[in-house]
């Protein structure tokens, strides 16, 4: 992957980020509250919130909580295959919010990136496994010892914690890495050169 293709992905997860603090800002500023779009368990209109909620954060230190570790799991996700970064975390944002619309109670909300960040360490942990390369064992034991013990965030717990849409995101981390691992990444061919007669 060339270096313009590495950064721009790069950007990509720092503009995540970004966007979820001023949509925060937009939402302290705008009267009512961004949350009603957020993941409504076994609501039709709910299911927007499979792709709303990752934006939306309750406080600021409701987000500051969340983006350290998006952040630091992200960039390591970047590393560990930067050529499916968009496509793992389209795939974490979509099972971390069906994790959410499927076993959360009802009449509940539920938002926040924490999701996300779930299914990053899903994906990190396994992909070493399933890629079955040194490199990236490596990088999933380290990331295990760092920040293993975040996976109990997958089972019920504290209350006002959803601990659904931890476990969707982190289920959807592995199975990506399933999925890419038994998927080589395409390697575009340079265009080929026609020369005039």
């Amino acid at each position: 992957m060339s270096t313009a293709a590495l950064q721009r992905r790069t950007l990509w997860l720092a503009g995540f980020v970004l966007l979820c603090w001023v949509v925060l800002g937009v939402d302290a500023i705008v009267p009512g509250s961004f949350a009603q779009f957020g993941v409504q368990p076994r609501s039709v209109d709910g299911l927007r919130g499979v792709l709303f909620a990752p934006f939306l954060h309750g406080n600021a230190a409701h987000l500051a909580s969340n983006s350290v570790p998006l952040l630091a799991l992200g960039a390591l996700v970047l590393i560990a295959d930067a050529r499916r970064f968009v496509a793992v975390t389209a795939w974490v944002v979509v099972s971390s919010g069906l994790g959410a619309w499927l076993l959360g109670p009802s009449q509940s909300v539920h938002i926040g990136a924490s999701g996300v960040v779930f299914g990053y360490l899903g994906f990190l942990l396994s992909h070493g496994w399933f890629a079955r390369r040194l490199g990236m064992m490596l990088l999933s034991i380290v990331v295990a010892g760092v920040w293993g013990g975040l996976v109990f965030g997958v089972l019920p717990g504290a209350p006002g914690v959803s601990w659904q849409s931890h476990a969707g995101g982190f289920i959807g981390g592995v199975a990506a890495a399933r999925y890419f691992a038994r998927r080589p990444a395409v390697r575009r061919k340079p265009a080929a050169v026609r020369q005039s007669r």
